[in-house]
C-alpha cells in the first residue's frame, strides 16, 4: 500500500520540484520509502511513498524497473496471486514482491495483463521506447487514481491533494459546480467528476494510455457485463462454492510480511471474514474492535462474543464522544473534495488505534451490496409495485402530514422520475436532499443534473432490488464506502484488504439467484449460512446496527458551533451556492424537532466548510 504520482507533459509543463512536492505531501500513505523517477527529456516524472508490506527490502522499492530497463513503474495496492503469475509466464524473478511481477507480466502481455491480476490497485508504467504512459485501476475501485489533464498536460495522484500541490494545476482548475449539487443529493461525488471541473476519478476497471499529448481510456471489466443469463439455484452447490471462493479470497489477503489483523464489529461481514482468517490461520489472528462508553453506541460485546468463540487475539478499543469529536476536524480535511459519511470519524479511530500492533487489516466491506443487506433493497421493491407507483403521491402526502419518521418515508415515495429512482432512493435512505428540494435551495449558478448513470444492460432482467444493489455496487460502495475505508486507515499508515471484494466473489454473486440473498424475509441468507458453520446463528440475532456517531445529537450539542460558523449568512452568502433563506428555514425545522433533517444539515456544513477554505 502506497502513494502514487507522476506527470507527463511534452510541453514540460511540470518540474522535478512539482513531482517531489505531489509525491511527499502524501508521505502518510507510505512512511518507509520516497523514491522518484524523472526521464531524460524531463517530460514524464514518476513519484512513489511506500508502505512496506510484501518484500520489505529496498530492493523492492519503487519507482521500479523492469529486466530489460525500457518500463519504470509506480503502484499502489497489493496483487495476491502474483506467484501464480510468475509461473504461468515463466517469469524468473529477483525480488520477493508482488510489483516485479506486475512488471515484467506487462512487458510479456501489454495492457491485457491487467485481466491476469487479482487484487486492488492503481499501477502507472511508463514505456520509455514508445515514450507513453500506461495507467490501470483494480476492477471493483478499491484504490484510488485522479488524475488532472488539460491540453496535453497529464499528472495523476493517489489523492486530488496531490495535483493541486502543482500551482499551475491550481490555477488552472475551477469548481465543477455539478459536483457540487451532487455531494448534497448523495453526500458523495461519483466517478468519474470530483468537486473539480479538470480533475476526474480513473474508472473502475479501466486503464488509460496517454501519448502524443493525447489521453485513451478503455475499460476491461464492468460489473453488469458479468451478469449472466442464468443464475444459481440450488442452496447446497451455492454454499459450498461461496465458502471456497471467501476462503481463496481470505487466504490471498492473508499474504504478508508485516503483522496483520481484522477489524471485528461484531455484525455478519467483519465476523465471516474474520472467522474465515482464523480458520486457516496456525495462530490467533489479531482482531480489532471500538466501542463508544455511551451505551447507544457500543456494540463492542458482541465483537467480544465472536472473537472468544473462534479464539482471535481481540483488542478493544472503549472510546469516548470527545475522542470522535476530536477527530472531525482531520476527517473533513482529509478528504480532498466535499465528503458526507460521518461514519468516517470510527473508521478513522479504530484505523489509528490497530496500528498501533498491526500494518494491515482485513475489513468486511462489500458484503451488503453482494448479498442485499441495506434496507434500500426492500424500498426498490416497494416502489416497483403497480398499485404502489399509482399511488405513490398520495401516499407521500398523506404521510408528509404525519411525525418525523413519516416525513423521512413521504420523502422516499416522492422520487420524481424513474430514470432517477435508484438514486433517489439511496439519496432519502441517507437522509440528504432530494432533487424537488435541491430545485427550492440552489442559487442559479449551482443548478441540479443527475450525474448518476442508471440504467443497465445486462444479459438478463434484473429485478428491482438487483438493479439497487447494482446501483451501490457501482458508486455506494466505490465512491463512498471504499474512500472512507481508504482515506481513514491511510491518514495512519493501516493497509485496508477486502476478501468480498476478490473479482471471483463478486462475479459469484452477481449471478446467484436473490432468492439466496434475501429469504423468507432473512437479508444476507446465504452468507450467513457459511458464517453459521463458523459462530452459533444465536450470536447475531439482533437488528443490523451500522458504525456510527449520534451525528443528529452533536450538531444540537458538541457541533452546533459549526452551524454557527459555516451555515452562518455571510458564509453562505459569500460561498453563492445555496439561498440562505432556505437554510435558515431547515435548521429552524431542526431545532423544532425534525430530527432527521440532521444529514442535510451536515452535507451542507461540509460544502461551506470546503468552499469556504478552497474556493477561489
Amino acid at each position: 500500500m502506497c502513494g502514487i504520482s507522476g506527470f507527463y507533459s511534452l510541453k514540460k509543463q511540470f518540474s522535478e520540484t512539482d513531482l517531489h512536492s505531489m509525491t511527499n505531501v502524501m508521505s502518510h500513505r507510505g512512511p518507509d520509502a520516497a523514491g522518484f523517477y524523472l526521464n531524460e527529456e524531463k517530460t514524464c516524472g514518476l513519484g512513489h511513498r511506500r508502505l512496506s508490506i510484501i518484500d520489505l527490502s529496498a530492493a523492492a522499492n519503487q519507482p521500479m524497473f523492469s529486466h530489460s530497463e525500457r518500463y519504470v513503474m509506480v503502484f499502489n495496492g497489493e496483487v495476491y496471486n502474483f506467484q501464480e503469475i510468475a509461473k504461468q509466464l515463466n517469469i524468473s524473478a529477483r525480488t520477493t514482491s508482488d510489483s516485479e511481477i506486475i512488471l515484467e507480466a506487462f512487458e510479456k502481455r501489454g495492457a491485457e495483463f491487467v485481466n491476469l491480476l487479482n487484487g486492488m490497485f492503481a499501477i502507472a508504467i511508463y514505456d520509455k521506447q514508445e515514450k507513453s504512459l500506461h495507467l490501470f485501476r483494480d476492477r471493483l475501485g478499491v484504490k484510488p487514481l485522479y488524475y488532472f489533464f488539460d491540453e496535453g498536460d497529464f499528472c495523476f495522484g493517489s489523492e486530488i491533494k496531490s495535483l493541486v500541490e502543482i500551482e499551475s494545476v491550481k490555477r488552472a482548475v475551477k469548481i465543477f459546480k455539478l459536483a457540487v449539487s451532487t455531494f448534497l443529493y448523495a453526500g458523495y461525488i461519483p466517478e468519474p467528476f470530483t468537486i473539480y471541473d479538470k480533475v476526474h476519478k480513473l474508472p473502475a476497471g479501466s486503464y488509460a494510455v496517454v501519448k502524443d499529448g493525447e489521453m485513451k481510456i478503455s475499460s476491461y471489466w464492468k460489473p453488469e457485463e458479468k451478469i449472466t443469463a442464468a443464475v444459481a439455484t440450488d442452496f447446497d452447490s451455492a454454499k459450498k462454492e461461496l465458502k471456497e471462493l471467501l476462503t481463496s479470497s481470505v487466504r490471498y489477503r492473508m499474504i504478508s510480511d508485516v503483522p496483520f489483523g481484522t477489524f471485528l464489529s461484531g455484525g455478519i461481514d467483519s465476523s465471516a471474514v474474520t472467522a474465515i482468517a482464523q480458520s486457516i490461520s496456525s495462530q490467533p489472528v489479531k482482531t480489532f474492535s471500538i466501542g463508544f462508553k455511551e451505551a447507544k453506541f457500543n456494540e463492542s460485546e458482541y465483537a467480544q462474543k465472536v472473537s472468544k468463540h473462534l479464539g482471535t487475539e481481540h483488542h478493544e478499543f472503549i472510546v469516548t464522544e470527545n475522542d470522535a469529536l476530536g477527530l472531525i476536524d482531520k476527517m473533513m480535511t482529509a478528504y480532498d473534495e466535499p465528503y458526507a459519511d460521518s461514519s468516517g470519524i470510527p473508521t478513522m479511530l479504530v484505523s489509528k488505534l490497530a496500528r498501533q500492533y498491526v500494518t494491515m487489516t482485513l475489513s468486511g466491506d462489500g458484503g451488503d451490496e453482494l448479498f442485499m443487506g441495506y434496507g434500500a433493497y426492500d424500498w426498490a421493491k416497494r416502489l416497483d409495485n403497480p398499485l404502489v407507483k399509482l399511488l405513490r403521491k398520495p401516499i407521500a402526502l398523506t404521510l408528509s402530514q404525519m411525525g418525523s419518521r413519516y416525513k423521512r418515508g413521504a420523502q422516499v415515495f416522492n422520487y420524481k422520475t424513474e430514470a432517477h429512482k435508484k438514486s433517489h432512493i439511496f439519496s432519502q435512505e441517507q437522509y440528504f436532499f432530494s432533487e424537488d428540494e435541491l430545485s427550492d435551495l440552489l442559487n442559479d449558478d449551482f443548478k441540479y443534473e443527475v450525474l448518476f448513470q442508471e440504467n443497465f444492460d445486462t444479459k438478463r432482467k434484473l429485478s428491482a432490488a438487483e438493479e439497487q444493489a447494482l446501483f451501490d455496487m457501482k458508486y455506494y460502495l466505490k465512491d463512498d464506502l471504499l474512500t472512507k475505508v481508504d482515506v481513514a486507515s491511510m491518514q495512519f499508515s493501516l493497509e485496508a484488504r477486502t476478501p468480498f471484494l476478490d473479482y471471483r466473489v463478486v462475479e459469484f454473486a452477481l449471478n446467484l439467484s436473490e432468492d439466496l440473498k434475501k429469504k423468507d424475509g432473512v437479508a444476507k441468507y446465504l452468507l450467513k449460512e457459511v458464517l453459521y458453520d463458523f459462530v452459533p446463528k444465536e450470536f447475531f440475532e439482533r437488528p443490523k446496527w451500522g458504525f456510527s456517531i449520534p451525528l443528529a445529537k452533536w450538531l444540537k450539542t458538541d457541533l452546533h458551533y459549526l452551524i454557527e460558523k459555516y451555515l452562518s449568512e455571510e458564509v453562505v452568502v459569500k460561498c453563492g451556492a445555496v439561498k440562505f433563506e432556505k437554510v435558515k428555514l431547515l435548521l429552524a425545522r431542526f431545532e423544532k424537532g425534525e430530527v432527521y433533517l440532521f444529514n442535510r444539515i451536515w452535507v451542507l456544513i461540509l460544502l461551506h466548510r470546503w468552499l469556504n477554505t478552497n474556493a477561489k
